[in-house]
Formats: C-alpha cells, sequence, structure tokens
C-alpha cells in the first residue's frame, strides 16, 4: 500500500534541475517538462506524486542536496501539531 508523508512541497522541474548533481531516475516511464510538478518530500526524495515511496524520479540524498532543497528551494518541513 502506498505512504503518505506528513509533508511535501511542489515544485516545477525546471527548480529541481538547478541543482548541479539532479539525476533522474532513468526508469521512469512518465514523460516530464520543464514545467511539470514535481514533489519533494519530507526525506527529501522527490516523487512525480504525493506518496513518500512511489514513482520516484531522484533519490541521492545527500548534504549538498539537503542544503539546495533549504536555500535555494526555501523548502522547511512544516507539520502541524496534531492536537
Amino acid at each position: 500500500m502506498p505512504q503518505i508523508g506528513k509533508y511535501c512541497k511542489a515544485y516545477r522541474l525546471q527548480q529541481l534541475r538547478q541543482y548541479k548533481n539532479w539525476q533522474e531516475n532513468p526508469n521512469l516511464q512518465q514523460q516530464l517538462t520543464e514545467d511539470s510538478i514535481l514533489y519533494l518530500q519530507e526525506n527529501y526524495v522527490v516523487t512525480t506524486g504525493i506518496y513518500l515511496d512511489q514513482n520516484i524520479i531522484f533519490d541521492h540524498i545527500t548534504p549538498e542536496w539537503q542544503e539546495f532543497c533549504q536555500q535555494t528551494l526555501q523548502f522547511t518541513i512544516a507539520i502541524l501539531n496534531e492536537t
């Protein structure tokens, strides 16, 4: 069963491709354009949908990638307290 995380944020592919070590999953069967919307997950994996573990397009998680996400993309994990 697909897993949904607590937080993800949508970005256009052209924004993500600014990362100098960006490499798309060659096994992905989906056709993408610069304007395709992708999802940066709470674990820094990038997917084509909202699920953490499906249609993964990028999963080379390094400190450099995390810094790019935080500094360039302004990605911060905003999880609301559940009360």
